[in-house]
């Protein structure tokens, strides 16, 4: 088996990725890239792997692939760039920041005919695969109603130390747009695709002691409410509302699934009503296995979701079949973010979502770069809250710049 080079961007989050990229499923690392020098020669020596400070550099190294780890808003741009270099790619989340860089991504997947990956690897958690395997042999019969959560909230010296900088990504992008943990699952295992999207934001409270200590401008969570193709109805709730878990219940025409909120969190909670048929409910509770590679997967992040994002990308590559999360799925996820943005800017009303499968759905959009990237302002873009402008307390931006010192970041 040939083995496939990768070179990952990113060597915070990318750490996990080079990690993952081993011998066990035929991939070899060779590159490295990131623009904080200090850490990338660590985690090069590390590896044993060639380091770049520039992208470009770093794509003229010889390699078949590239992962991109970089930060959450600047993917598209660099997933293009490495398209156009002759490289495969595999993204993490958000797949792009506004929606003409969505069309500009799909259309390069296209033309170069390489393999683009979306690594969103909260489907591949031990329970959302086996609501996978279940929903598809009929278990619950169909899709009716889903929801999900991805409810992550953080001390403020942890959110500093992740976030160097008041202009860090993670200190301004908006409550809607970090939607596709929540998302992607629920399209996972019901093969749908949202149509039709409402978006409802959620201010902090100036009697949250993270808030007070914060430079965040963006709100503390939102939910969105979405219409599937298949007439399903869809919540996703998301980010920093206390009561920390990820959880996905799928309703059906014949029963319901979920994994537990408490407890044993990778359990499933299986409910089959069988109303007007000669067979006694169905009421379970168990651990489900993963369908393959379950030892590989036990110890990989995000519940075993980082290793099969590497599986699929690397049976991608050598099938020159696009994998189930391909361009058209990561892009439909990620446009969710700013569309239900501009719904919750606008009394929360329903905006239609645009089917980027087709190209005429992408003529509309291809200079659509509504942005709320605070570097890159300009006239109509949003701020980061629905509230407007934050003015950040000294004492915040204080101990947040202390904590960036700390971490070797010597900017504001």
């Amino acid at each position: 088996m040939k083995k496939i080079r990768v070179g990952v961007i990113g060597v915070g989050r990318g750490r996990s990725a080079a990690a993952g990229a081993g011998p066990h499923l035929g991939m070899e690392l060779v590159a490295l890239c990131d623009t904080w020098e200090e850490k990338l020669l660590q985690v090069g020596e590390e590896f044993g792997v060639a380091t770049y400070t520039d992208f470009d550099k770093f794509l003229e190294h010889d390699m078949d692939a590239v992962i991109l780890a970089n930060y959450f808003h600047q993917h598209a741009p660099f997933a293009v760039r490495a398209l156009n270099a002759g490289k495969h790619v595999m993204s993490e989340t958000s797949a792009c920041l506004t929606l003409a860089e969505g069309v500009e991504l799909i259309r390069t997947v296209e033309r170069t005919g390489l393999t683009y990956m979306f690594a969103e690897n909260y489907p591949f958690m031990v329970f959302n695969q086996e609501m996978r395997r279940r929903y598809l042999a009929g278990d619950i019969g169909s899709f009716m109603y889903g929801e999900a959560e991805y409810v992550h909230p953080m001390d403020s010296n942890r959110h500093a130390r992740l976030s160097p900088g008041v202009n860090h990504w993670r200190n301004w992008i908006p409550a809607t747009y970090y939607c596709t943990h929540a998302l992607g699952p629920i399209m996972y295992v019901t093969d749908t695709w949202p149509t039709k999207v409402n978006g409802f934001v959620v201010p902090n409270r100036e009697d949250d002691p993270v808030h007070q200590l914060s430079v965040r401008q963006n709100d503390a969570a939102s939910m969105i409410a979405l219409r599937m193709d298949d007439g399903s109805v869809v919540k996703l709730l998301q980010v920093y509302l206390r009561g920390h878990g990820v959880w996905v219940r799928i309703h059906g025409s014949r029963g319901a699934m979920e994994n537990l909120r408490h407890g044993e969190r990778d359990h499933l909670y299986f409910r089959q009503e069988n109303y007007h048929e000669d067979a006694e409910p169905v009421d379970e509770i168990y651990a489900p296995d993963f369908p393959e590679y379950a030892e590989e997967a036990a110890t990989a992040g995000h519940g075993g979701g980082d290793f099969f994002t590497n599986v699929h990308f690397a049976n991608a590559i050598r099938s020159g079949e696009p994998p189930y999360l391909d361009v058209y799925r990561g892009v439909a996820m990620s446009i969710i973010g700013p569309l239900a943005y501009r719904s919750a800017l606008d009394d929360s009303n329903t905006i239609d979502v645009p089917d980027f499968r087709t190209e005429a759905a992408r003529v509309q959009y291809e200079d659509d770069h509504w942005s709320p990237d605070p570097t890159a302002h300009k006239e109509g873009d949003p701020l980061p809250s629905i509230l407007g402008k934050r003015e950040i307390p000294d004492k915040a931006l204080d101990d947040a710049r202390e904590i960036w010192r700390e971490n070797g970041y010597q900017g504001d």
